[in-house]
């Protein structure tokens, strides 16, 4: 059974446009993959041989195309379309009025673009069912794929929100990003104390004084 919806993808991705909030992207990013991979390994090995490594090595000669496929299968892999999770919705018969799904603790990690260094922590997203309940596991999912993009944790924020408010024909969708950055800890300031928290509230979730944040919010700090 197919783990990906590329047609889903393309919609979510279409939809995020008009939001303005998709990740800025040229006609490159549809290029195929083993072209992509190739020329990534090019561009890595001038790299690294411009820094003065030598790949005749052995332990480095590899290096350029395990990069190659770490890029384009792993950690930008979100950039593509057709990596887009299945997103399987069942008829709400559980959740009514403003009772609330919560998953906390989903592990993140993505890339800052800026110096294209790791971000690593949690997101905690919460929403209210309508007609539709989205499968738990799938939270995680559409996480882990908006993740693996060139971020900035603000947009990858609105990005998980709008996305699952899109899939789940829910307006009530609150996402908190809770993320250490090693652009501010490996270099810069070098501040290895610090970590960044990140709100997109829809809805009821978004209404001034709202209750249901502070509930979702107490929860989250439990």
């Amino acid at each position: 059974m197919a783990k990906n919806n590329p047609e889903l993808g393309r919609e979510v991705n279409k939809f995020l446009d008009t939001k303005g909030i998709n990740t800025p992207v040229t006609e490159l990013v549809k290029v195929d993959r083993e072209v992509k991979m190739a020329k990534v390994a090019e561009l890595t090995k001038e790299m690294l041989e411009v820094l003065g490594l030598d790949l005749t090595d052995d332990s480095l000669e590899e290096t350029p195309m395990r990069v190659a496929k770490m890029y384009v299968d792993e950690i930008f892999s979100g950039l593509r379309y057709d990596t887009f999770p299945k997103c399987t919705t069942v008829e709400n018969k559980f959740c009514h009025g403003d009772e609330f799904v919560l998953e906390k603790n989903i592990t993140l990690y993505s890339d800052c673009e800026h110096h294209l260094r790791p971000i690593i922590g949690h997101a905690h997203i919460a929403y209210i069912p309508g007609e539709k309940v989205l499968g738990l596991s799938k939270l995680n999912r559409i996480t882990q794929y908006f993740a693996q993009r060139p971020q900035v944790q603000e947009r990858l924020t609105q990005q998980i929100a709008e996305s699952i408010a899109f899939i789940t024909d829910s307006q009530d969708v609150m996402v908190v990003v809770e993320a250490a950055h090693t652009c501010v800890s490996q270099r810069g300031i070098k501040d290895t104390q610090s970590s960044t928290v990140t709100a997109c509230c829809l809805g009821q979730f978004g209404e001034p004084n709202s209750e249901l944040r502070k509930e979702v919010m107490a929860n989250v700090n439990r």
